[in-house]
């Protein structure tokens, strides 16, 4: 493993490593590396709160992101941590927002907090207007995000790829399956597996308060064979009342077809390779359990020390 820092102040060197931790997220936060490493001289190689980071194997690149702390102990072990740029959105602001697609609403949150934003993917829809007072920029995003999500019945991720911002459509972020997978006879050594009604709707309700007519309007879709399966589970909100029937009706049917299905989640415990982190979707094959799919990786960490490289995956099925 290379692992280079740049002080920006013209000097670039590298540091052996003695370990990596990498552990990257969906959403939500930023991805964060902790890396010990031997430094002996720390007064002549100054690793400095503000320098960059990168991390490569010689085939992947790995990490790239800005060193936030330094730590420093009597056996010359000297410690890293260092996030993406995402780490620069989960800071507080005032946010007026048009109606506008969530590509756009990115754009316009990182150019006000001046981050390159360089991949856009076309989300096909135009999200309300919305004013948020003293939030974190992330949020605001993943707010666009979420929203798209249960528009369009697709799913977006934004993320830091080694250095480039993007807004991705996860089909563009599936690892080809005839070059990688993970199974029972391909890096996996321990996983756990569940499915769970406990988070999913099988009743949506959306109610509108016309202040006009003083009265209240209530809108319901539902899977009749589900209920008769799990017994009625309920989701229910109010909604704008600018909104016509026939957007709520919309409204309606995506979030049953959101979450009108169990959720199937699985932990993994396997060899480690640099491709997965959070956002990609990984082909799983467990025999003994029926899997043979996609999955999205939800969370991800990747340990390496003394040249072993091992990882732990959350997934779930989109």
């Amino acid at each position: 493993m290379e692992v280079l820092v740049d002080n920006r102040d013209g000097t670039i060197y590298e540091i052996p490593a003695v370990s990596i931790s990498w552990k990257t997220e969906k959403s939500g936060t930023a991805s964060v590396l902790d890396v010990a490493m031997l430094n002996p001289e720390p007064l002549k190689n100054k690793v400095t709160p503000g320098a960059i980071v990168r991390v490569t194997d010689g085939q992947h690149r790995v990490f790239y992101g800005y060193i936030f702390k330094t730590s420093f102990g009597k056996n010359s072990e000297f410690k890293i941590t260092a996030y993406d740029q995402i780490k620069y959105l989960m800071y507080n602001d005032t946010f007026v927002m048009k109606s506008m697609q969530a590509e756009d609403a990115i754009a316009q949150i990182c150019t006000q907090f001046k981050l390159p934003l360089k991949i856009v993917a076309k989300t096909n829809y135009k999200a309300p207007k919305m004013t948020e007072d003293d939030k974190k920029a992330l949020d605001v995003i993943n707010k666009y995000i979420d929203s798209t999500i249960v528009a369009t019945n697709q799913s977006f991720v934004f993320m830091d790829n080694f250095g480039t911002l993007g807004l991705y459509n996860i089909k563009d972020l599936v690892i080809d399956p005839t070059e990688f997978y993970i199974g029972e006879e391909s890096l996996l050594y321990d996983f756990d597996y569940s499915a769970a009604i406990e988070d999913s709707y099988n009743r949506i309700k959306l109610v509108i308060d016309d202040k006009k007519a003083a009265k209240r309007r209530s809108f319901v879709a539902k899977d009749s064979n589900n209920i008769a399966r799990w017994g009625q589970l309920q989701f229910y909100k109010k909604v704008d009342e600018k909104m016509t029937p026939a957007q709520v009706e919309s409204l309606l049917d995506a979030l049953l077809a959101v979450h009108n299905k169990e959720k199937k989640e699985l932990t993994l415990k396997c060899l480690g390779d640099w491709r997965v982190r959070a956002g990609r979707m990984v082909f799983i094959y467990i025999e003994k359990l029926g899997l043979k799919q996609l999955f999205l990786v939800e969370t991800c960490t990747h340990d390496w020390s003394a040249g072993v490289h091992t990882m732990s995956l959350e997934l779930k099925v989109v």
